[in-house]
């Protein structure tokens, strides 16, 4: 006998890097060609601290890139089923947190989504989550729209 219940949303919500590691290498592999071509022509010229200079200008761009992409590692799982909604965090050093909310006292809160800090918040008995905070706000939205319809579905399966 299958006791599962059926999922009415599944959704895996991650930060955008436009970025590939293609791009990323190639970035780097750009500006420290130029950092050697222009560093070369310092040296050249008598100033040779200035290529130590722009040699660091090369590890710092490479570093900022490097922390950029670990924060990219950073997801939130939305799993809605007729009894629970299930929200799973995964922060960018693999630490997990899960809320869980019963989904008839559920309120999803987003209240202007034209605004850039506006958040996109789940509400139950008193309980705030603020989700989706690295997604634009048309994306922000567009879960909120997207969690709004499951719950109404859910709501019109409970009420026929």
């Amino acid at each position: 006998m299958n006791t599962a219940r059926p999922v009415l949303l599944d959704t895996v919500l991650f930060p955008h890097r436009s970025l590939s590691q293609l791009g990323f290498w190639l970035l780097i592999g750009g500006v420290a060609a130029i950092c050697l071509v222009v560093g070369g022509a310092f040296y050249l010229a008598g100033a040779w601290p200035v290529v130590g200079f722009l040699g660091l200008d090369v590890v710092v761009l490479y570093w900022a890139f490097k922390i950029n992409y670990s924060r990219a590692r950073l997801s939130e799982r939305l799993l809605l089923s007729e009894n629970c909604l299930l929200v799973r965090r995964i922060d960018p050093n693999r630490r997990e947190q899960t809320w869980r909310f019963q989904p008839n006292w559920l309120r999803v809160v987003m209240p202007d989504p034209e605004r850039s800090e506006s958040q996109l918040v789940l509400v139950s008995h008193g309980r705030r989550l603020a989700i989706g905070t690295f997604l634009s706000p048309v994306e922000r939205a567009e879960v909120a729209n997207a969690l709004r319809a499951a719950l109404a579905k859910l709501q019109n399966v409970y009420y026929r």
